[in-house]
């Protein structure tokens, strides 16, 4: 089947030209059309070849979570919200981040259970709203994996030169001065690394597991340490009193606002449990261990990153501590009996980095693999190892890719390309729970649930805008606490006069539509928080993406449509809807 997929669109010039110039049915056809649960783990999982080998447990997927989200990320996200954002009561802002992240597992849990394939956040957003915002959510995915995983390489070169006392710049990387400024500090550590992991990943997805788990003791450990020994060195009264009298005092320095922005600092600290869902297809007992192991992890990361941020302000006033290294920082003011503990911190990170990097470029091979099965790219990268039941293919490539980048290209640019796309993709996929649970193809009026999510995300980005640029004292609250009353009265009229059609089988995300708006609602306000390189470069690697699709990808998609290798989907949706129906009356 493969062998002919390419065939009329791809076999000459002459039927590429043929192609583009029927770009416009073809974009018709394909871009809205969704794929069904039945469609996702039977025929297109088929097209790997090989399955990926069911091995996980919940156990597992705590030990991925926990080590895909505790990366180095948060000694120095920590020292920023606190220094600049919120102080002492950074504290709660870990604890208002970690909510978010919560609603957002909630989410991803409930299409996890329904769709226990390797697509995550791609898979569910085209079951729900079709291939062409599968492919822009799943291609702005696989950038930010990217980047951010060459990102991190190239942290953990910086943690090992401070674990061993040496600087990374001078022994750890050598400069080229032919090339420009940022792109000329050749790191060769963190390319070793990359490489490394890709073959580990490569070669099993349970030894994976167990390289995760004791790399993710050991840095939990480390915290643990640093958390005792922070605790231990450090003064109650640091919790409230600045160094400098006329810094703003108090356990809110900055009142409720700092703990919010605080919040759209850190929460960054949390986006590495969506590559836990991308494992769905190799648990053992989808239904009993995702929801466990998803919700778990966010829960004990959350304790974690509390506690820690709780032990910095312990060992000194939020007005001393180093917004770019604050743990280690503050083991070296004052004895200088403590300054070895800002080595034993840059092993711990050390330790971190290697965890989140692992889970991460476990996640963004299988989202290369299931995209790959969609024939939106090339289905090369759909093939799974017969021997390793692993995406070798999917795996390989991206590992040299981010290697690539890893190699030469300076963090700091990296770091103002991240994380903008993974928080669209939580805001669509927070979208695609409610479109999923009201609305089904064929026996009921779609209008009513679009324009609510229309009117509520609206809403949200109104209270963003007044909340960043709005004016200030009594006009602001009231303005603020309007958008607050439209957004509960929006969701509350759509909640009586609007039913549900579809409830899950198995788990479904509770108080609905009540959770996934609000995590709805914290997207937007996180989005808004971000700079504007970060909206610059979603608005180029979009604009690349629809180009590529308009290009390739619906002209492949509509070849594997014409040899049945996929389909238009309306009969089987119509019937999908229909026994979901009956099973919504039998609950």
């Amino acid at each position: 089947m493969d062998s002919h997929s390419h065939i009329s669109s791809f076999s000459s010039f002459n039927s590429y030209f043929r192609a583009l110039s029927d770009t416009p049915n073809r974009l018709a056809r394909r871009a809205c059309s969704v794929s069904t649960s039945f469609e996702e783990t039977s025929r297109v999982r088929a097209r790997s070849g090989a399955d990926m080998k069911r091995s996980l447990r919940w156990y597992d997927l705590v030990g991925f979570g926990i080590g895909g989200m505790v990366g180095a990320g948060v000694f120095v996200t920590t020292g920023r919200a606190s220094r600049i954002n919120a102080g002492p009561s950074v504290v709660l802002s870990y604890a208002v981040a970690g909510l978010c992240a919560l609603l957002s597992a909630f989410c991803y849990t409930e299409f996890a259970v329904d769709l226990p394939v390797a697509g995550g956040a791609f898979s569910y957003i085209r079951v729900t709203f079709g291939e062409f915002l599968a492919f822009l959510t799943g291609a702005n995915l696989i950038i930010d994996y990217v980047l951010s995983n060459a990102a991190a390489a190239r942290g953990f070169t910086a943690y090992l030169g401070t674990a061993m006392g040496i600087s990374a710049h001078t022994h750890l990387r050598f400069t080229i001065h032919g090339l420009p400024e940022g792109y000329n500090e050749i790191d060769i550590v963190a390319v070793a690394v990359v490489l490394l992991l890709t073959l580990v990943i490569c070669y099993s997805t349970r030894e994976s597991s167990w390289l995760n788990m004791v790399l993710t003791v050991l840095h939990i450990l480390f915290i643990v340490f640093v958390i005792v020994v922070g605790f231990w060195r450090g003064e109650w009264k640091n919790f409230t009193e600045p160094e400098n009298p006329k810094s703003p005092g108090g356990f809110f320095p900055f009142g409720a606002s700092g703990v919010i922005n605080g919040a759209a600092v850190v929460y960054l600290s949390y986006i590495g449990y969506d590559a836990v869902s991308t494992m769905a297809e190799e648990v053992k007992n989808p239904i009993k261990d995702i929801p466990i192991g998803v919700s778990g992890s966010v829960i004990i990361v959350t304790i974690l990153y509390c506690l820690m941020a709780a032990s910095m302000s312990a060992l000194l006033p939020y007005d001393m501590i180093d917004p770019d290294s604050p743990f280690s920082g503050a083991f070296k003011v004052g004895s200088q009996r403590w300054r070895w503990v800002s080595n034993v911190i840059g092993v711990g990170a050390s330790f971190g980095i290697l965890t989140s990097l692992l889970v991460a470029m476990l996640g963004q091979a299988r989202y290369m693999c299931v995209i790959g099965r969609s024939c939106v790219i090339p289905s090369w990268f759909a093939r799974v190892h017969p021997k390793t039941s692993t995406p070798v293919n999917a795996s390989a490539f991206l590992g040299i890719f981010t290697a690539a980048i890893a190699l030469f290209t300076d963090l700091t640019i990296l770091l103002d390309l991240i994380s903008i796309g993974t928080l669209f993709v939580f805001y669509m996929v927070a979208n695609a729970v409610i479109y999923r649970r009201y609305v089904n193809v064929g026996t009921t009026n779609l209008w009513p649930t679009i324009s609510f999510m229309s009117c509520f995300s609206l809403t949200s980005v109104m209270f963003t805008l007044l909340w960043h640029f709005g004016p200030s004292g009594k006009p602001m609250a009231f303005m603020l606490g309007a958008c607050i009353a439209m957004a509960i009265g929006v969701v509350q009229v759509f909640h009586f006069m609007v039913p549900q059609v579809r409830k899950p089988e198995f788990w479904g995300v509770p108080l609905m539509p009540w959770i996934p708006s609000m995590s709805i609602f914290l997207n937007i306000f996180l989005l808004g928080s971000l700079g504007r390189a970060s909206y610059i470069r979603f608005g180029f690697f979009s604009g690349l993406s629809v180009l590529v699709y308009v290009l390739y990808s619906v002209h492949s998609s509509f070849d594997a449509e014409e040899v049945g290798a996929l389909t238009q989907k309306n009969g089987e949706i119509m019937k999908e809807s229909v026994e979901s129906e009956d099973n919504t009356l039998k609950v």
